[in-house]
Parts: C-alpha cells; structure tokens; sequence
C-alpha cells in the first residue's frame, strides 16, 4: 500500500466517524421538526437513492434467492429500522452525546449473543471482563445518585435496545447473510426500512402536515445523503481495504464525535460523570476486541454452515 493511498484511507475513515458521529447531533436538531418515523423514514429515503444510484453504476447484481430477501427483511427491521427508530425516539428526551455514549456498547452485546449463535466465535476471558467495565461504564452515566443532569429512563433504555437490536443484527448477519457483494445488504436493508418506516409514518404521524423549519430539513438532508449514504459507501470501502477488526475501530470515534457536537453545538455539558462513563465503555470495547486474556471459556458447537445467498 502506497503512503498515498495510506492516507486517504485514513481520511475516509475519519470522514465515516464524523458522518456517523454527527448523526446524533442532527437527530437532535431535526427531531423537534418531524414525527420520528417521518425523521426516520426520509432520512432513509434519501440514503436509498444515493445507495441504488451506486449499485446501479457499478452493476452489480441483485440476489436471485427469494431466501436472501427474507434474511434481508429481517436484518432491515433488526438493524436499521428498530434501532434508528428507538435512537430518534430517546433523543426527544435525552442529551446527543449521551445517545451517541450509549449506542457505542454494541461490541459488548455482541460478546453475550455470538457464542450463542455462531460457531467460530466463542466467549472469551476477555469478552467477560470487557462486559463487566463496559457494564460499570452504563451504570455510571445512567446511575442518578452519580451526576447532576437526569435524564429520561425510558429513553436511556431505548438507547440500550438500540444497541442490543444492532448487536443481534450484526450476529444475524454473519449467521446468514453470505455470499452476496456488501452492497447489497445495505441497498436492500435500507430501502425496506424505508418502506417500513414511511407507512408507520403516514399511518400515525400525518408528515404532510408538518411545517419544519429550514434547520430541520438540513438536518434531514445530513442524516440521508451523509450518515445514510455516504457513510455506508466509506464503511464498505474500508471494509474491502482493511477488513472488519481494523474498520471496526471506528466504533471508539462515535463517542468522541458525539460528545464534542454535542458540546459545541448544543451547549450539552461534558461533567465528570460522562468522561468516566465513557472512558469505562471504551476501555470495555477495546478489551473485547483486543488479543489479550483470550481463552475461551463458552463456545457453541459447530453444526453445518448456512448456505449462500447468491
């Protein structure tokens, strides 16, 4: 790899936690002008179009398998549609960075459900005290007796099945969704949230009685063409470059992201608690990714693997 090229990768995937990271910031700012699925639903609309419109130019070809659409139906409830719903929902009542804190412990998550569900990736030693830092770190942010500023409970445990519903979306997905071009689940997931979301919006919500103001469409047009769209097409051509380990320590961005808009935007405080709790859930992220402690202590055994879907 030339220093060229090791730059730009470095850029892009600063340029992807900032897109994502800002996210949170821009929920807050538009969800005062738009019904949460409405948010949502155009938001996706947005990200769709720019995501086909790749698809499109670079041929690729769509799953022929009426399974593969199923398994994509799935994944595009678990995680997209559930998750960006509860995240929209929570911050009507909750601080950005706070959501942007709490939706950063999918890793911990996924330590519980994969040993569970798949074969080749078992529970470790390290997993376990991960969890437990991680853990603390969620208590101290939401725990009321250890900082200053409330916040909603209801919300603070949306946030969380946010994170549980991408977890159980990631796990899914490596279960099984094989076979196909990393473009396609995102192309599929994301339009079929659209579609999901947008009659839920319609049905409940009345969007075209809605009067937001310039602020709030902005932030709609952020949220679809960079952290819908664009994002994706970074996440997946660090993903080719890198691999997943690497591209997933984009994780440990988000927070940060979050934090600091949140602060610098919106004024949200930064006290002692949220450095802590923060500090306690990125430690916890990167003990679970880490190679240190690494024996395993649960495993699931290894039965047939799943069909491909192309």
């Amino acid at each position: 790899m030339t220093s060229g090229t090791s730059r730009a990768d470095w850029l892009i995937f600063l340029a992807l936690g900032l897109m994502w990271g800002s996210s949170y910031l821009f929920i807050k700012i538009g969800v005062s002008d738009f019904g949460t699925f409405t948010l949502v639903a155009l938001r996706l609309a947005i990200g769709a179009a720019l995501l086909w419109a790749v698809v499109k130019l670079a041929g690729q070809s769509l799953p022929r398998s009426p399974r593969a659409y199923g398994h994509l139906m799935v994944m595009a409830i678990v995680n997209i549609a559930l998750p960006f719903v509860l995240i929209t929902w929570a911050e009507r009542n909750v601080e950005s960075s706070l959501a942007a804190i709490l939706t950063s412990i999918v890793p911990l998550f996924v330590v519980v459900l994969a040993p569970l569900f798949i074969e080749d990736e078992p529970m470790r030693a390290n997993g376990i005290v991960g969890l437990v830092i991680g853990f603390v770190g969620v208590v101290v942010l939401t725990g009321r007796s250890l900082g200053s500023v409330g916040s909603d409970t209801l919300s603070e445990l949306a946030l969380l099945g946010a994170s549980l519903s991408y977890a159980a979306g990631a796990v899914y997905a490596r279960r099984n969704i094989r076979g196909l071009a990393p473009m396609i689940p995102a192309v599929f997931q994301v339009s079929f949230a659209m579609l999901m979301t947008a009659v839920i919006a319609v049905a409940v919500e009345h969007p075209w009685t809605l009067r937001p103001s310039l602020v709030g469409v902005g932030a709609i047009v952020w949220l679809g063409v960079l952290g819908s769209g664009l994002a994706y097409l970074a996440f997946f051509r660090l993903l080719s470059r890198w691999g997943a380990t690497r591209t997933a320590a984009v994780a440990y961005v988000l927070p940060v992201v979050g934090i600091a808009l949140g602060s610098l935007v919106l004024g949200e405080v930064i006290d002692l608690r949220t450095i802590v709790g923060t500090a306690l859930i990125i430690c916890g992220v990167a003990l679970v990714n880490s190679k240190l402690g690494g024996r395993i202590v649960l495993s699931r055994p290894r039965i047939a693997e799943s069909a491909r879907l192309d």
